[in-house]
C-alpha cells in the first residue's frame, strides 16, 4: 500500500527506478575536443540503450509520462560537454540542438524502426549536430 501512496501506479516507480539507474556515476569523458567527447557520449548512449534493460528503462519512461525527467539528465550530461568545450574556446550548439539531432533518431530508432543507429549512423548525427 505505501508503494501505491508514493507513486500512485507501477508505470511510475519502474521510471523513478529506470531514473536512477540514468543518472551517471561520473562525468562524461574529456577527451580533449567537442566532437571527440560527443563521439564517446553518443556510441556509449547507444551501447546502453540498445541493450535490453536500456530499451525496458525506454518504455518504463513513457508509460510513466515522465520522460521529461529522462530529458533533464541527458540535457545536464550534454551541458557538461559543452562547457568544458566552451572553456577550450570552442564554438558550441545547445542542448537542445543536441538532444533532437543525437537522442531523438537514437530512441526513435530503437524503439520503433526495425534497428538501433550503427555506430557509423551516430558518428554522422554528431557531425551534422556540430555544423554550424
Amino acid at each position: 500500500m505505501t508503494i501505491y501512496r508514493r507513486w500512485g501506479e507501477l508505470a511510475a516507480l519502474l521510471a523513478d527506478v529506470s531514473l536512477a539507474r540514468l543518472r551517471p556515476d561520473s562525468d562524461p569523458a574529456d577527451l580533449g575536443s567537442l566532437r571527440a567527447d560527443l563521439l564517446a557520449w553518443a556510441e556509449q548512449y547507444l551501447d546502453e540503450m540498445n541493450s535490453e534493460p536500456g530499451r525496458n528503462m525506454m518504455r518504463d519512461f513513457i508509460a510513466s509520462g515522465c520522460s521529461f525527467q529522462c530529458a533533464t539528465v541527458l540535457r545536464g550530461q550534454l551541458q557538461t560537454i559543452l562547457e568544458r568545450a566552451r572553456g577550450r574556446g570552442e564554438s558550441t550548439p545547445d542542448a537542445d540542438h543536441l538532444l533532437n539531432l543525437i537522442v531523438a533518431p537514437v530512441v526513435y530508432r530503437i524503439l520503433f524502426a526495425e534497428s538501433a543507429p550503427s555506430v557509423e549512423q551516430m558518428h554522422t548525427l554528431v557531425d551534422l549536430s556540430l555544423k554550424p
